[in-house]
């Protein structure tokens, strides 16, 4: 039996979720655009164990969601992650935010592209086949008409995720299907943690860092103007 704690920050979604062999028994998750994982992120992993009388000394392992995602949300998941680990002295599995997101799709042909929006014109994106492999490199791109051509020319692709309401306009070839309200979920990240934790799939607790694939760049508060 293996008890896993499934931490998911990579977005504006602060979830956690307790998972026993995969499945999820318990799960805390608060969507809202102002990033509230600073305020939220250690209630919820308390609140999960509590629901089921756990405590952390019982957890096997912690899994995080490891980006591409929000700089900033994916530093306190990850920290929050490491820590635990270190703690306790069991293993930190790191799930991509993308695998997670096309995994809530199933599909009988085609491919699978989970999107996730990088501000201007920009997406973070993976490419998966039905089968969940994935089949094209994750990266940051900028998205134009003939973005993903060489998937839609003769199968369906399905675009899913806030980056795919960005692509809407843009993308008109009738084989591009879009599924915009799929957000990333620590519910998800159950069966992918768990298949990692039979495979002994670790990270190193020491030198992991997540995949911001974009620099940091701080944002100038703006001046008040004083009339």
């Amino acid at each position: 039996m293996a008890l896993i704690l499934n931490l998911e920050t990579a977005t504006t979604n602060c979830s956690v979720s307790l998972a026993k062999d995969g499945e999820v028994i318990s799960i805390r998750e608060h969507n809202e655009m102002g990033y509230s994982h600073s305020e939220n992120l250690h209630v919820f992993i308390e609140k999960c164990l509590k629901d089921l009388e756990y405590c952390t000394q019982d957890l096997d392992a912690v899994a995080v969601s490891k980006g591409p995602g929000s700089y900033t949300g994916l530093r306190i998941g990850v920290s929050a992650a490491k820590g635990l680990c270190f703690a306790l002295d069991i293993p930190l599995i790191a799930i991509s935010t993308l695998e997670s997101m096309a995994s809530q799709l199933n599909i009988e042909n085609g491919f699978i592209i989970p999107l996730l929006d990088a501000r201007r014109l920009e997406v973070y994106s993976a490419v998966y086949n039905r089968e969940l492999k994935q089949v094209r490199e994750t990266k940051v791109e900028e998205i134009s008409e003939a973005s993903f051509k060489a998937y839609s020319l003769n199968e369906k692709v399905f675009l899913v995720g806030n980056g795919a309401t960005k692509c809407k306009p843009i993308l008109k070839n009738s084989n591009f299907s879009f599924v915009e309200d799929i957000v990333p979920s620590s519910k998800e990240l159950a069966k992918l943690s768990f298949k990692a934790f039979k495979a002994q799939n670790f990270e190193n607790n020491a030198y992991f860092e997540p995949d911001y694939l974009k620099k940091f760049v701080a944002q100038k508060p703006k001046k008040s103007i004083i009339n």
